[in-house]
């Protein structure tokens, strides 16, 4: 089969790699389309211990499943794959097992290929309507859903009366962005650097800052959720956030700084860590893109498995206004 394969820092090679061969409760998947994530990124760059190189990444796929009973079925892929057995799963928290793996990290080959294999009970159907470059969104819509979800939970108010802050306008923020209007939030606000991404967010109908310029006042956001997770956006939401606030933090750039501690003592700041998702979480995001509750999707660019290469550079130059870039094998 054809892959991209990560071979070293800054570095893919879009090359011949052996057929994945499924293991007894598993099937392959042909791929048709699959995301490029900001985890995927940091790997490229050679910051992820835990995607040594050469490995072939990416998680966010869709395609048919090509081995199996199920032959022919149209899919979207959920990349945990958790030990079923395990308490966190029988609680529907599989997010959290500590017998989690990805796919895209050993030892678990990824989906920037034309086959990638995966235990069938990860597959959830999609409508033949469905664009598969839509279905392929549906993991980084899952980890925005959850976050979103975690935040309502937090709020001592309707979603539809508060002031909401997303920093970051990449796939994660905007999509956050999408889900809190789908459950009826109606003051939405995005921080985001990058003016060719800020464009895209506009075009999606939110209002978009700059942060450091015309950011909104301190203490006046009853919900600040960080889709970026640096020293910055996290010394941002403490400013930002009012007293009795929620901060849902879930970007994971390198980093520990830029809490204020004091403040979110004193203030009694709910501050809330979110990763990915559970499933039920995951098959609500599928059913919400399948039914274009979350819009046209027009925040992405789609371009070839052996342009992949390419995309990432450009990514990396700031050149892309889209906020994902999914790739056809």
């Amino acid at each position: 089969m054809k892959a991209l394969v990560y071979t070293g820092p800054n570095s893919l090679s879009f090359r011949d790699e052996p057929d994945p061969v499924p293991l007894a409760d598993e099937v392959l998947v042909r791929v048709e389309a699959v995301g490029i994530c900001g985890s995927d990124m940091h790997a490229y760059h050679g910051f992820d211990s835990r995607r040594p190189a050469p490995l072939i990444l990416g998680h966010e796929a869709a395609g048919r499943i090509a081995t199996g009973p199920r032959a022919g079925e149209r899919v979207t892929i959920n990349p945990l794959v958790v030990d079923p057995a395990c308490p966190y799963a029988i609680e529907g928290r599989w997010h959290l097992s500590p017998t989690r793996q990805i796919i895209s990290m050993p030892p678990r080959p990824g989906a920037f290929a034309e086959l990638v294999r995966i235990p069938t009970r990860n597959l959830v159907a999609i409508p033949e309507a469905m664009p598969i470059a839509h279905a392929a969104l549906a993991e980084p819509v899952a980890v925005s859903w959850h976050a979103v979800r975690i935040g309502m939970q937090r709020l001592h108010q309707p979603l539809a009366a508060c002031r909401i802050v997303v920093l970051g306008g990449g796939a994660i923020g905007l999509a956050a962005a999408l889900v809190a209007r789908l459950f009826g939030a109606r003051d939405i606000r995005i921080g985001e650097t990058n003016a060719l991404r800020a464009l895209t967010v506009q075009a999606q109908g939110f209002a978009s800052y700059v942060p450091g310029h015309d950011e909104p006042e301190d203490q006046t956001t009853d919900l600040v959720i960080d889709a970026v997770g640096a020293d910055a956006t996290r010394a941002a939401s403490c400013r930002l956030v009012r007293p009795g606030g929620v901060i849902v933090h879930v970007g994971l750039l390198p980093g520990q700084g830029g809490l204020d501690v004091r403040k979110i003592t004193l203030q009694e700041i709910t501050f809330a860590g979110v990763y990915c998702y559970t499933p039920v979480d995951f098959a609500q995001s599928v059913d919400a893109l399948a039914q274009g509750r979350l819009g046209d999707c027009g925040w992405i660019e789609q371009r070839s498995l052996a342009e992949g290469a390419g995309a990432f550079a450009d990514i990396d130059a700031g050149r892309v206004s889209a906020a994902k870039i999914v790739l056809s094998a």
